[in-house]
């Protein structure tokens, strides 16, 4: 076998694993207000805040304004990522005009073009390790991580080799420059709520 033939053989595994866990998440009584996504084989489940939905809102509302209401962009919505079993819903994911579903029905990752993570504080490590490296592997071109903890906005850009070269710090109330990017959007902080 080729390496690529073998990184397909583990993508469909990993593919077939997560439907398989996905499908069990449903038939469980997860709580209303909570999130279930699986990182790295792990299976998280966090509550939905306030802040966290007020900050989502207002990406989401930043990235309409921008593209229309018939921009693909969407919250909490299962997308697989490479690595070992990564499907993630991420808080905000805008995808290419021209995106369509897979065969399976989802979303592919390859048509990503931004992603925002609001920060939760049982999973904070996710967002600052595993999942910004499967976005860097992934080349998704822009991520957010909105941190209401510390009050500030991180923004990764120009994934290479499985990292971001770029990284740029705003606390909250500052703007989110993003012009440049294929967002091309700026981002008001000034009403992102703080925890």
């Amino acid at each position: 076998m080729t390496v690529l033939e073998d990184r397909i053989t583990m993508a469909d595994a990993n593919t077939q694993r997560l439907d398989e866990w996905f499908e069990r998440l449903e038939h469980m009584p997860v709580p209303e207000g909570f999130r279930v996504e699986i990182v790295g084989g792990n299976v998280h489940m966090t509550p939905q805040r306030d802040t966290h939905w007020e900050i989502i809102r207002r990406i989401v509302r930043a990235v309409e304004d921008r593209f229309g209401m018939d921009v693909k962009v969407f919250s909490d919505v299962r997308i697989d990522f490479p690595g070992h079993e990564n499907g993630f819903c991420p808080d905000v994911v805008k995808l290419r005009e021209s995106a369509e579903k897979d065969g399976e029905g989802r979303w592919r990752h390859e048509d990503v073009e931004f992603v925002a993570e609001v920060v939760s504080q049982g999973t904070a490590a996710n967002d600052y390790g595993p999942k910004k490296t499967a976005y860097a592997v992934a080349e998704v071109p822009v991520y957010l991580i909105a941190d209401p903890y510390q009050g500030r906005c991180f923004v990764y850009t120009d994934p290479k080799d499985g990292r971001y070269v770029t990284s740029t710090r705003v606390d909250f109330g500052g703007d989110v420059h993003l012009a440049g990017t294929v967002v091309d959007l700026t981002l008001k902080t000034d009403d992102f709520p703080r925890d």
